[in-house]
């Protein structure tokens, strides 16, 4: 498993904790902030995936 996919989920949860504590505390910035944070996990999860999917497909 590449180290960008791990990264990538971590991001994502650091954003869905912002993001909750934002809105619960009425912080708009901070919703906005997890929600960059949540994308950025997803695109950098993605690279990870692809990353795995060339590694897979030169060892066979």
């Amino acid at each position: 498993m590449d180290k960008d996919r791990i990264k990538g989920t971590a991001e994502q949860v650091k954003g869905s904790i912002k993001e909750a504590v934002g809105k619960v505390t009425g912080n708009d910035r901070l919703q906005v902030e997890g929600k960059a944070d949540k994308l950025a996990g997803k695109t950098q999860e993605q690279v990870g995936k692809a990353k795995d999917a060339v590694r897979d497909a030169v060892k066979k």
